[in-house]
């Protein structure tokens, strides 16, 4: 049997947030009973820069899925919009190209507050969608994500 290997990639900027959504992630993955040298982090400078990490990643032909982590909170300028898209554009299309499972846990939200609450301790793995007050962690729910279509992916 097939070991299964996964990668993650991170944003470093707003990095308690996305250190905290990398904890969940990896939670995720040592639950699922992945080995954690069976799952390689790579880091970058920003969401911006996660797409082609992720390329390179997928392009290796090592891993069954690719996580991305990152971070971006709405400012007073347009950059919020720029960067949040290009990095969800970049992402889809790293998984269109390569056909390796790319999952999104990227915030994108309008405060730090709300961010927080998206990458707490608490690993949800159903999230009620409308529920403003639950918290959950979106690295641990971006992991399942990738563990599910790369069993999906495996059918084909």
């Amino acid at each position: 049997m097939k070991r299964k290997r996964f990668a993650i990639v991170r944003s470093r900027f707003n990095a308690p947030i996305t250190q905290a959504l990398l904890d969940g992630a990896l939670r995720a993955f040592a639950a699922a009973g992945i080995a954690p040298s069976d799952v390689k982090t790579v880091e970058v400078p920003g969401a911006f820069e996660l797409p082609v990490a992720a390329l390179w990643l997928a392009q290796s032909n090592d891993y069954e899925a690719i996580v991305a982590i990152g971070c971006v909170i709405r400012g007073e300028t347009p950059h919020f919009d720029f960067v949040a898209g290009e990095a969800a554009r970049g992402l889809g299309e790293v998984a269109l190209r390569t056909g390796v499972p790319v999952a999104f846990g990227v915030l994108t939200t309008d405060t730090a507050a709300q961010a927080a609450a998206r990458a707490s301790s608490v690993d949800a793995s159903a999230p009620e969608h409308g529920n403003a007050h639950r918290t959950s962690n979106k690295g641990f729910e971006a992991a399942q994500a990738a563990m599910a279509m790369a069993a999906a992916r495996a059918e084909f």
